[in-house]
């Protein structure tokens, strides 16, 4: 349980810093933001209680949120993906395609499921955050392509650590 609460932990600790350090200083154009520290979330196991993961979502959120001088948006489009990610995961899972121990990760589940869950929860988050950044519907257009064109490049990055750790 040690071992799996300090994997956690330093999985935790590394998207932070990532994401802090590294991902927040890409911005191009203004319509591409990668925000990988959302994996963090998405990788927690199947078997976490709801009440946990809406913390955790919460405190990752509020996390980047502390850094980054937007308090608020990045700790509510979190805890939305955290209160949602049950129903996304019953919902694109059959029986036999996801053993319900572990984590969705690419090392226990198949590959085309991976993609799919990302892509789901990734636009699920960006269309928050950044619906709630600009909070008005009047540039509706252009922050839709905002979210379409973050969520292809941070599903990228999550596939692509994914597939750095991929070990079948």
């Amino acid at each position: 349980m040690s071992k799996l609460l300090s994997r956690y932990a330093i999985m935790f600790a590394g998207l932070i810093a990532l994401q802090l350090l590294v991902l927040n200083n890409i911005n191009l154009g203004g319509y591409i933001n990668p925000y990988i520290y959302i994996l963090f979330i998405m990788l927690l196991p199947f078997e976490i209680p709801g009440w946990i993961l809406l913390i955790f979502g919460f405190l990752t959120g509020l996390t980047i949120d502390a850094f980054s001088g937007t308090l608020g948006l990045h700790s509510s489009a979190t805890l939305f993906i955290a209160f949602i990610r049950p129903t996304i995961l019953s919902n694109i899972s059959t029986h036999d395609s996801v053993d319900r121990k572990g984590s969705p990760s690419m090392m226990i589940n198949d590959i085309g499921w991976f993609i799919k869950y990302t892509l789901i929860v990734v636009l699920i988050h960006h269309f928050i955050l950044f619906y709630l950044e600009t909070f008005t519907f009047v540039h509706f257009f252009s922050t839709l392509f905002r979210v379409i064109l973050s969520t292809i490049i941070t599903s990228v990055f999550i596939l692509l650590s994914q597939l750095f750790f991929y070990n079948k």
